[in-house]
């Protein structure tokens, strides 16, 4: 058989396996393995290498479509010492997720503004890195869906979804009015993931306020009941991030100002 004639052979076993990158990349590593001198072997794992890693990146692309984070905040982003209600060595031990592999929870409570999105979405952000399915939603989009679910007669495909991701971030529970099915809706959805996958919740109400904020008590204690079972509570009280941050830009905008007029 020719070299012409098996380099096509070649490509074409590529193209039918499906293996695009590798095929694209394939008269690059045959240059490189003929310039450098290049086992057999060696141009092979290079060339596998290339379609591996592209084939990482897409998926790791559809993880953070699917995880539909509402930005792109890690932990680097946090800035602890302005947020001393943070128990930093928590969140660092949280941020190995350790806690994805027994379906244990995590809960931060604490008034509007003090970083529990941002910590949450942190977590999430990890979760996606390190190959986990992740999804993120506020209880009131939640919810909505359910709702929604339940009046077009798909309510075990709605269930089914929210059961699916290894870690289901639930955010601003508390913060808007809950439909008078949203507990119970929420509810559902704790119960079908309690063992079996990890929820964190993002909440402005105290955990002993519950019963009253979401106006049946049955439905609030059996909640509580399965996210505390298993669960890492951060209770955070401290400044609000977001004024912080228009105080300082007002700051900022004050002393360009004042060096303007002097």
């Amino acid at each position: 058989m020719s070299e012409a004639r098996r380099y096509a052979q070649l490509r074409a076993h590529l193209s039918y396996l499906k293996l695009n990158d590798a095929f694209e990349a394939l008269p690059r590593v045959l240059d490189q393995a003929r310039g450098e001198n290049l086992s057999m072997t060696a141009a092979l794992e290079r060339l596998l290498e290339i379609e591996v890693e592209a084939t990482e990146a897409r998926r790791l692309a559809a993880r953070e479509r699917f995880a539909c984070l509402p930005e792109p905040w890690t932990l680097s982003d946090f800035d602890f010492s302005a947020q001393p209600g943070v128990d930093e060595k928590l969140i660092r031990d949280l941020a190995t997720l350790r806690f994805l592999d027994d379906a244990s929870n995590a809960l931060f409570v604490g008034p509007p503004g003090v970083g529990k999105t941002m910590l949450s979405v942190a977590l999430g952000r990890a979760a996606v890195d390190a190959g986990h399915r992740v999804y993120f939603t506020t209880a009131a989009e939640l919810a909505a869906k359910c709702h929604k679910a339940a009046l077009e007669g798909r309510w075990k495909s709605c269930m089914n979804f929210f059961a699916g991701p290894r870690l289901l971030i639930v955010d601003e529970l508390g913060y808007l009015p809950l439909p008078e099915d949203g507990a119970s809706a929420l509810f559902q959805v704790i119960n079908q993931r309690y063992l079996k996958s990890s929820t964190i919740l993002s909440t402005n109400v105290g955990i002993a306020d519950w019963a009253s904020a979401f106006g049946d008590a049955t439905v609030a204690a059996a909640m509580l009941d399965r996210l505390l079972h298993r669960a890492t509570v951060v209770g955070i009280d401290g400044p609000s991030y977001r004024l912080r941050h228009h105080q300082s830009h007002a700051e900022t905008l004050r002393q360009g100002v004042n060096a303007r007029v002097s």
